[in-house]
């Protein structure tokens, strides 16, 4: 279990929490999408053309589910992370979000720590940023460093429970 600070890349601690970004984003994806096809319904409704129904989407509707889902999930992530300490993904994987000094998350560090969520690109220089630069502590991404927050661990991730005392000697 670790609770300080880090000076060493754990590329296991930065596996671990991408695991928990794709178990999270797969629950965020799933109302997302639905979201997204009840409105491509309203926006551009479909017609029947020879007994056949067709719906017509623009290329660039795609644009409109990466924002839904990315406003989903910084909502969801900085929701989350205040009320429990950990989304779904990062209580699987034995994980907690907390300020640096160890006091409970608050929503404007949550929300600023989340933000890059909003479109996978910033994510992935969130994190490329936050891991190849030294900082503080090696397991911020660049957001947590400006929220002030880190990602620690909890309990060991996929790790078997204690095996039972032996029974009292008869």
């Amino acid at each position: 279990m670790t609770t300080g600070s880090s000076s060493e890349l754990d590329l296991n601690h930065w596996l671990f929490r991408f695991l928990a970004l794709v178990i999270d984003s797969i629950i965020i994806g799933i109302p997302a999408y639905i979201i997204f096809w009840l409105l491509s319904g309203i926006l551009w409704p479909s017609y029947t053309v020879w007994g056949v129904t067709v719906s017509y989407a623009p290329w660039w509707s795609w644009f409109l589910m990466l924002f839904i889902l990315g406003l989903l999930q910084v909502l969801y992530f900085a929701f989350m992370e205040v009320n429990s300490g950990a989304t779904i993904g990062k209580k699987v994987l034995g994980f907690k979000v907390q300020m640096v000094n160890g006091s409970k998350l608050m929503f404007n560090a949550a929300f600023i720590r989340n933000i890059s969520k909003i479109y996978g690109f910033f994510l992935l220089l969130d994190w490329i940023i936050g891991i190849a630069t030294p900082g503080p502590d090696r397991r911020q991404k660049y957001t947590d460093r400006m929220a002030g927050t880190t990602v620690v661990q909890v309990k060991q991730a996929f790790a078997s429970a204690s095996p039972p005392p032996p029974p009292p000697p008869s």
